[in-house]
């Protein structure tokens, strides 16, 4: 770990500065509706209109701008979709090759994006071992180093910059964060807004599948507890593990981690397509399930802020999504 946590946290107001005029600073949204159902008032930061559709352009154009400032001719990276994709918008900014390892049931939507911008796609089984595995093979073999989703300062610090206008956005407009919700995969992002948030007051949670809670577990146990990955529609979120350098910066800052289903996933999507007039993907609709749990009956003046992590999904899954379907949202639940 070349960087300590506080460093870290120095390095997204630092990545802030940098990103600003690279990326856009996605807007707030609010709706009525989704406030009634939360019992508070919700600010949904809308990444899903970010470039390459994700908030992971932000940590991946940290990091590939740094290392093309140190003279690295070409970049690697391993995810199930998004990071590998903003990694490839990146790399071509930047006049890097990149090669791009995904499972081979990624989402084709994230596939094509990542050969549109120009990256060799490489497939590797459906476990993140074996994409670590041929990842790290492919950068001893090219002497390309490999960009890592989660487990980089640069890219935890760039992806902490979206929570971190969030927190600037809403103390602006006069409603200032009680507590911040980010979904959770290998920890990148969660990570990032403990950093952001630091020091604030603001209660920060991550929220989880069922299932595919590495994070809760290993927060329980006091060590990094793995899992086999369940079925979801959040494909975003299933890594085995949270990554170390993430779970060595929430493990005693994070207020905690709520568990959502699948269907709390899709009527969350539901509710930010109908609601906000956005497209957002499972994955990044999870943090508005975690928040509908989270909110507390009759507090109107709480304010809870949720990152929509991103917007990359398959057409027939929004087909399937907004479906004729029986049932609704449901707040009970609790944090880990």
């Amino acid at each position: 770990m070349s960087r300590t946590v506080g460093q870290i946290g120095a390095d997204v107001e630092a990545a802030s500065r940098w990103l600003a005029g690279r990326v856009v600073r996605t807007p707030v949204l609010r709706s009525p509706v989704i406030d009634e159902l939360a019992g508070a008032r919700v600010l949904l930061k809308a990444e899903n209109l970010q470039h390459g559709g994700s908030y992971k352009m932000r940590g991946a154009l940290r990091a590939v701008g740094r290392l093309a400032a140190a003279g690295h001719s070409g970049v690697i990276a391993q995810s199930t979709g998004n990071h590998a994709v903003a990694v490839a918008m990146a790399a071509r900014q930047h006049g890097l090759a990149a090669t791009v390892v995904l499972p081979v049931d990624a989402a084709p939507t994230k596939v094509d994006r990542a050969r549109a911008a120009g990256a060799r796609v490489v497939f590797a089984g459906t476990d993140v071992k074996e994409r670590v595995a041929l990842a790290n093979a492919l950068s001893d073999e090219s002497g390309h180093p490999v960009i890592d989703a989660y487990d980089h300062p640069d890219v935890i610090a760039g992806q902490g910059t979206a929570s971190l206008e969030l927190i600037e956005d809403a103390e602006r407009a006069g409603t200032p964060l009680d507590a911040l919700v980010v979904p959770v995969g290998g920890g990148g992002g969660v990570a990032g807004g403990c950093l952001a948030a630091a020091g604030s007051g603001i209660e920060v949670y991550g929220v989880e599948p069922v299932g595919c809670d590495s994070l809760a577990r290993s927060l329980a146990a006091g060590v990094r507890v793995p899992v086999a990955p369940a079925p979801t529609i959040a494909d975003g979120l299933r890594p085995s593990c949270v990554g170390e350098l993430p779970f060595a910066i929430v493990r005693d800052t994070l207020r905690g981690v709520v568990r959502v289903d699948d269907d709390e996933i899709a009527a969350a999507f539901r509710l930010v397509l109908t609601e906000l007039k956005v497209l957002a993907e499972p994955s990044g609709a999870a943090g508005l399930a975690g928040a509908l749990r989270l909110a507390p009956e009759g507090d109107r003046q709480r304010t809870v802020g949720v990152v929509l992590t991103g917007g990359n999904v398959e057409a027939a899954l929004v087909a399937r999504l907004m479906a004729p379907r029986s049932g609704d949202l449901t707040r009970e639940g609790a944090a880990a």
